[in-house]
């Protein structure tokens, strides 16, 4: 990869793939303690403290944080990004009983999907700063994508409403992972404005799933967010950041092809296992 260390990229590929494992358990616990709860609002969100396995689900989401800022440190964000959708995969196989013919295609095919990407982001993407220019138009074009997500759910229930808070929660992510990018490659200086709607992002990210969590299947909510954040991301990255400047057609091509690979085996997965709910 022009301009970096390839040890140092394999340090940010492992963090990201521990963040992924991270994120996963922290998922399932934090919606068994939802779950827990009835009628969650706003102004009921302290509640969620009293659930120990909604706590235990947060320290656990706290250390994916960490594990999350130090790879977005070390590498591209078109490169760490992809990762967090191997959440999917990994709750599949944790939650499985018996692997049928189905999951077993779809795990395989969504993770291949996400590696072959990271394989070529890692060998080709370029290494950029974030201007305040490109975090503004990143920022406005993920509230705008958030306002919609958040009319929608406000008029639909049930799965549907479930669906459209994690799109909301993965569009909003994937400005986090941007703005984490630009905040830890300008230390010790702070860039007070990205530091601000980094916060904000992951608030209003964190919040949306919770409500996604009461409102519907966990797998819906968990598959939805993980394959938005990371397509948001690396778009963000790619095209904004300029960090595939310079790929050639065969890269893109390839790009399009796992990116297709990874959501159809990631929507699979969560057909799979809503059905296995509702059944």
């Amino acid at each position: 990869m022009p301009g970096y260390d390839w040890h140092v990229v394999g340090i940010a590929i492992l963090c990201a793939v521990l963040a992924a494992g991270c994120s996963a358990l922290g998922a399932m616990w934090q919606h068994a303690g939802v779950r827990e709860l009835t009628d969650l609002k706003l102004t009921s969100a302290h509640r969620l403290v009293t659930s120990r396995r909604w706590v235990y689900g947060f320290l656990v989401l706290f250390a994916c944080a960490v594990l999350q800022i130090v790879a977005l440190a070390l590498a591209p964000v078109s490169v760490v990004a992809p990762l967090n959708a191997l959440a999917i995969p990994i709750i599949a196989v944790a939650r499985a009983r018996k692997f049928s013919g189905l999951l077993a295609v779809a795990v395989l095919v969504a993770t291949a999907g996400i590696v072959v990407f990271v394989w070529i982001t890692a060998g080709q993407a370029v290494p950029t700063e974030v201007s305040a220019k490109v975090a503004l138009q990143a920022g406005q074009l993920v509230v705008a994508g958030v306002l919609v997500c958040t009319v929608v759910a406000t008029f639909q229930a049930g799965a549907v409403r479930a669906l459209a808070l994690a799109v909301g929660a993965g569009i909003a992510y994937g400005l986090v992972a941007v703005l984490v990018r630009d905040v830890t490659t300008t230390l010790p200086q702070i860039e007070w404005v990205s530091l601000l709607g980094l916060v904000v992002a992951f608030l209003a990210g964190a919040w949306f799933i919770q409500l996604g969590y009461a409102a519907g299947p966990p797998d819906l909510v968990v598959a939805g967010q993980t394959v938005v954040n990371p397509i948001v991301a690396a778009w963000i990255g790619i095209k904004l950041l300029g960090e595939g400047a310079g790929m050639s057609a065969l890269a893109q091509a390839g790009l399009v092809i796992s990116a297709i690979a990874a959501v159809s085996g990631t929507v699979v997965l969560a057909h799979y296992y809503r059905v296995k709910v509702t059944a």
